[in-house]
């Protein structure tokens, strides 16, 4: 059972970084202390897509984590 969920593991953390990679870049955490540029848009298409799929990989990711320390 540890072993599949290592493996599993390993391929969910393939996939989130891909999917960090594969973003367009914005203004990043310069926008949040009020810098960056003031146009804002929407995320439409494969865009949104793949936002939301980061964050079903991140959640997968710590709940494998999660699962793992608890087959330790």
């Amino acid at each position: 059972m540890r072993t599949i969920l290592l493996v599993t593991q390993i391929v969910v953390s393939v996939a989130l970084v891909a999917s960090i990679l594969l973003q367009k870049r914005g203004a990043g955490l310069g926008g949040a202390f009020g810098g960056g540029g003031s146009t804002y848009y929407q995320k439409r298409g494969a865009e949104k897509i793949l936002y939301y799929a980061t964050i079903v990989l991140s959640f997968l990711f710590i709940g494998l984590g999660f699962a793992i320390l608890m087959f330790a």
